[in-house]
């Protein structure tokens, strides 16, 4: 009998129990459904209870099974959730044996078997002892899923070992029972008797032997008391990524480190290999669209010499190579009738993934595997999916280096798109920008003096200069920015999304400061070039790819002329700004009344499961005849006429509307952002007309989040602070957005009623690329948490962001990784989609 009122617990547990073979599983969701179910049914065999209230509910619900005929004999397996209010010293005395939610899959049969050998349910005495903590040993680790065995204090020998370690060696219980402790831990530097004798629980270096050999790792001892004799408990942590997270994580940064070359492929998949303990593992490159074979990039084996089935007999890969991922953590013997790979390399743990770019195409597959089940499955199965993704991304720029040199796209120096690539790019880019109403930003970089370093000193140290300056370029802009060699000494960057045209100043004067460093060319010799960057928008300086590069240019020219090694902004006469102010004002005087003001909505999802949680509206201008304007641009024209006011109030009123239909519709508690300009927050009536927005759409109060942009002074706004307070009594919740960007950081968390915090995407977009900002990330992420504040991190765009952020404990995301912003059928149609796909899988499960 399962009793779980989460049906994916209640799924995770009828799995490991029908892959050991049990046909009879009755599920309930709590013991009232039990009841019903076993009426009048034999005794059971097995009660698996999850638990998620505090200790009160757990002994009524203990009591409750154990009064009905069929639970009274049968030992209580309990699974206790992340949350639980209980503690496993605090189980009831009904409770035979536990483990948490996240050990089902690796632990629950071994835990079950070993209730068998040793009787199914202990002694009442014994059980009160175990819920107290005073005879259990098992209350004495702190870890989850360890590698634990228990030594005779007095005669050194192994009394009990865990289903863990037994399973991460491939060691058999039965025989380490009895051994003397040397037999399965060899410390470094420190004899049997002192470790037995040492309770500091500080890690001493050590080795655990294993099937294969040894595995190296570290060992802490803590004085227990076991069946009544003192005894030793020690906890092993190895020092393979595949069973701990922080190695793991390190593992990953080296991996991702490592070279983009063509032949780096075999020397990333042989670190793999080895830092997760694997058996075997293969990459392999696959073109569908050529029909040809798979093509396999790196092979590991641990055993001996194999004669290789062809890849057309492998049905894994063939599954894989389809799109289709395959996980099995400890069964993957079952599939050997069905591949003759499997079956010959006698694999239990196994995992398939598709390796994918960016339009989800498969290009590859990585396929691995492991004599034993895997480790930490938690731990593996990220590990694979990040190794995976590496993969992709080099077949991916294997492939497109091939095809640009097939088709003379990529520049023969440098590696980067030509002048021809760069300008197909460029139109694909503004296309798309008229479609999303997205803004960019067009960097033109030209060398200080090239030509003399040229004439002086040759061609061969001109080159490279430009190849140093191409490498200083790509490592001061994201994954998903572009740059081009132009011509020559000249280069084009194009910086995409822009939120704030602050963000593009930022990069070019990176791009300054990082150029001004010395050149140190072959012989020593250290030469000193500079550049000087123009800069243009689109859409606000231009609409279309040729007056864009122009502007740009221009402004690259008027950066020389001020002295060169600085940049500038495109900017046209006073008189002609003058004019585009005066229409653009007139314009958006109209606007609102001419319905040319839309909401776009962009989705903020939780780091960990990467649903959907919430949503920022953001206000957009079609212009008749201009098209999409950035609110970098048509804001500030709002501000400066006080037509802010009006608009504000619309996007507060459509968004609260449209909020509460999809809550109608979907229900799913969906947080809705809208900002808040320094002139709304002066405003008087404010309150008034938050709450009659709220009113007049029905949306819940603690649905609706007010952003507040840090640059705002306190001081400058008379009516700041009131009117937060307000709204926040109204139930409202508060956000300060850009966080990071001003000076008064620390001041809005202490005056302010946040609730959460919006880290500013200039920091975010840096994350693996500048230190100093990863820093400012990890302490914002820190400070709020200790402050009791919720953090979304803007901006994010690439999976290196997303893997950052998350192992820093950022509680939301949002960016262009997930999704852009998107107009209301857009939005509307993913969430159908989200339901779909979700009413898809449960109907899968049931």
């Amino acid at each position: 009998m399962v009793v779980a009122a989460q049906r994916e617990l209640r799924r995770a547990v009828f799995d490991a129990l029908d892959r050991d073979g049990h046909l009879a599983v009755h599920s309930a969701r709590d013991t009232t459904h039990a009841g019903i179910l076993l009426e009048g049914r034999p005794k059971l065999a097995l009660v698996v209870m999850v638990l998620e209230g505090d200790a009160r509910d757990a002994l009524a619900s203990v009591e409750q099974l154990r009064r009905l005929p069929a639970c009274a004999e049968a030992p209580v397996i309990v699974v206790l959730t992340e949350g639980a209010a209980i503690k496993p010293a605090q189980l009831p005395a009904g409770v035979s044996d536990w483990l948490y939610a996240a050990q089902i899959d690796s632990e629950l049969i071994a835990r079950w078997q070993r209730l068998q050998r040793t009787g199914a349910i202990l002694p009442a005495s014994a059980q009160g002892e175990a819920a107290h903590g005073g005879g259990d040993y098992r209350f004495a680790f702190d870890e989850v899923d360890s590698e634990w065995l228990i030594v005779d204090a007095e005669r050194g020998r192994l009394l009990e070992v865990s289903p863990a370690l037994l399973r991460r060696s491939g060691l058999s219980g039965e025989r380490l029972v009895g051994q003397p402790l040397a037999e399965l831990l060899r410390f470094q530097g420190l004899a049997p008797e002192q470790a037995l004798a040492d309770d500091s629980r500080r890690w001493h270096p050590c080795r655990r032997r294993s099937r294969q050999g040894e595995d190296s790792g570290e060992a802490s001892a803590r004085q227990i008391r076991h069946a009544g004799r003192d005894a030793v408990a020690f906890v092993f942590r190895s020092d393979r990524a595949g069973a701990r997270a922080e190695v793991a994580l390190a593992m990953l940064a080296r991996l991702f480190a490592s070279s983009s070359a063509d032949d780096s492929i075999a020397t990333a998949a042989r670190m793999l290999f080895e830092d997760m303990g694997l058996d075997y593992l293969a990459i392999w490159s696959a073109r569908p669209e050529d029909g040809g074979a798979p093509l396999q990039l790196a092979q590991c084996w641990s055993g001996e010499e194999q004669l290789w089935p062809s890849p057309q007999l492998q049905s894994s890969l063939r599954l894989v190579l389809s799109g289709q991922p395959m996980l099995h953590p400890g069964g993957a013997r079952r599939l050997a009738a069905m591949d003759p790979l499997l079956e010959q390399l006698d694999l239990s743990g196994f995992a398939g993934l598709p390796l994918l770019d960016e339009r989800h195409s498969v290009l590859g597959a990585l396929l691995a595997g492991t004599r034993q089940p895997f480790g930490e499955l938690a731990i593996v199965e990220p590990v694979l999916r990040c190794a995976a993704a590496r993969f992709a991304h080099a077949l991916e720029l294997r492939r497109t280096r091939e095809q640009g040199r097939a088709e003379g796209l990529l520049d023969a120096l440098t590696g980067l798109p030509n002048r021809l690539l760069f300008n197909d790019r460029l139109d694909t880019i503004i296309r798309e920008a008229n479609r999303t109403g997205e803004c960019f930003a067009m960097l033109f970089v030209d060398l200080d003096r090239f030509k003399t370093i040229n004439d002086t000193l040759g061609h061969a140290v001109g080159d490279q200069v430009l190849i140093t300056t191409t490498q200083r370029l790509r490592t001061s802009v994201r994954a998903s920015d572009t740059v081009a060699r132009y011509a020559g000494d000249e280069f084009v960057v194009i910086l995409r999304h822009i939120v704030k045209s602050e963000d593009v100043l930022r990069v070019a004067e990176k791009i300054v400061q990082v150029m001004e460093a010395p050149f140190r060319i072959d012989d020593g010799t250290e030469l000193q070039v500079t550049a000087s960057i123009g800069v243009s928008f689109f859409p606000d300086d231009a609409p279309d790819a040729e007056t864009l590069l122009k502007h740009a240019d221009e402004a690259m020219y008027a950066a020389k002329s001020l002295g060169r090694n600085n940049y500038q902004i495109y900017e046209i006469s006073a008189e002609q700004a003058q004019q585009q102010n005066m229409a653009l004002k007139s314009g958006l005087r109209h606007a609102e009344h001419n319905g040319e003001l839309r909401v776009f909505y962009q989705p903020q999802v939780d780091a960990v499961s990467e649903d959907i949680v919430g949503m920022e509206a953001l206000v957009r201008w079609e212009h008749p005849e201009l098209g999409f304007i950035g609110p970098g641009f048509f804001i500030p024209l709002a501000e400066e006429t006080g037509l802010i006011v009006s608009i504000g109030e619309w996007v507060l009123r459509t968004a609260c509307k449209q909020a509460q239909e999809w809550e109608r519709k979907f229900g799913l508690r969906l947080r809705l952002g809208v900002n808040l300009s320094a002139v709304q927050l002066m405003q008087p009536n404010l309150l008034d007309i938050v709450a009659s927005a709220l009113q007049e759409s029905g949306l819940d109060p603690g649905l609706l989040e007010m952003e507040v942009t840090e640059s705002i002074s306190i001081k400058a706004a008379p009516n700041l602070v009131e009117n937060l307070h307000g709204l926040h009594k109204l139930g409202c919740r508060i956000a300060i957005d850009d966080f990071g960007t001003g000076a008064a950081s620390l001041d809005y968390l202490r005056k302010l009623p946040a609730d959460r915090i919006k880290i500013d995407q200039s920091f975010v977009r840096n994350i693996g690329v500048d230190p100093d900002d990863e820093a400012i990330v990890r302490a914002t992420i820190e400070m709020a948490h200790r402050l009791k504040r919720g953090v979304v991190a803007e901006g994010v765009e690439i999976e290196q962001h997303l893997h950052f952020l998350r192992a820093n404990r950022c509680d939301e995301l949002q960016g262009y990784l997930f999704c852009r912003p998107l107009p209301t059928p857009a939005f509307e149609k993913l969430l159908h989609e989200r339901q779909r796909l979700l009413a898809t899988a449960d109907a899968g499960e049931e």
